[in-house]
């Protein structure tokens, strides 16, 4: 029976983390070569290739099985460690992956809760809500807001609710391109902000109003505080969560553009591990979800 030496394998969680063979050397207080030994024993015990030695450095398909392994020793070995009361004031990193939207509105204030009563620091990774169940696939992050109702490999799932967009312009936009109303002639022309060129909120939109979505000129604004900015400087129209939108609407800063909204359900998947320091997280993730997003 193959067995993957937790050593070895806790080393190429290293060299992913810090993106090169010498950063890790670094961390780990070796010398590179003693690094790229230990990568190359590794690889030859597994009989596979494990890393891309490129700048910064990527793991081959067959890593991921073997980093996720190495970060779960880490934590269950973390945890011990505190259970025996030799932790010395260690804090455990814990990477989670969410979507930019989730980051900027409700996500923060759980992680706040857990960091009062756990030893932790977080490694956050924005991602669209499409792509964060990659990150777990391949070992990145323990546990990610993900649009993905399957359960990754190893993983198990909770659903959080739903995050509700609505389409919204300012006033003086909306009377720029929309003098009569929002028809499908000015929306084909009227300019639109997508946060980047995977973002298909708009498009969805779009079609769903008869419009091809092609057409619309459209700025980019990669970063979900930026977005929300732009679009009451009056770039554009956009779609927004109510959480980013309300106060401007009921201020008078942006108005509705009526149509259909688009939902985007949203689910919490975390690594299938007893840990109290994951459940701790995953408890607080999923109580906010479920209290502030759409059931």
């Amino acid at each position: 029976m193959l067995r993957v030496p937790a050593d070895l394998a806790l080393t190429l969680a290293t060299v992913l983390d810090e993106g090169s063979l010498d950063a890790a050397a670094r961390r780990l207080h070796v010398t590179p070569s003693a690094v790229s030994q230990r990568i190359k024993a590794l690889e030859e015990h597994v009989g596979r290739v494990l890393l891309v030695r490129a700048k910064p450095v990527r793991p081959t398909a067959a890593a991921h099985a073997v980093v996720r392994y190495a970060r779960q020793i880490a934590l269950l070995e973390h945890e011990a460690v505190v259970a025996l009361g030799g932790a010395d004031g260690a804090l455990l990193s814990i990477p989670l992956a969410v979507n930019a939207d989730s980051l900027a509105t409700w996500f923060l204030a759980p992680l706040a809760r857990v960091a009062e009563r756990h030893p932790l620091v977080f490694d956050l990774h924005r991602d669209d809500q499409d792509f964060t169940a990659g990150l777990l696939e391949s070992g990145t992050v323990m546990g990610a807001v993900t649009s993905r109702a399957q359960p990754v490999a190893g993983c198990r799932v909770s659903a959080l609710g739903t995050l509700r967009y609505e389409a919204v312009a300012t006033p003086e936009y909306y009377a720029s391109w929309f003098v009569d109303g929002v028809t499908a002639p000015a929306l084909t022309h009227a300019p639109l902000i997508d946060f980047d060129r995977r973002d298909d909120l708009q498009s969805r939109w779009l079609s769903s109003c008869g419009v091809d979505p092609t057409h619309p000129p459209r700025h980019r604004v990669p970063a979900s505080h930026d977005f929300a900015t732009a679009t009451t400087l009056g770039f554009g129209w956009a779609l927004l969560p109510r959480f980013q939108s309300q106060a401007h609407l009921d201020a008078g800063r942006l108005v509705s553009l009526g149509g259909p909204p688009v939902d985007v359900p949203l689910y919490w998947q975390q690594w299938n591990l007893a840990s109290d320091v994951l459940e701790a997280v995953a408890g607080e993730i999923i109580a906010e979800g479920r209290r502030v997003l759409t059931p």
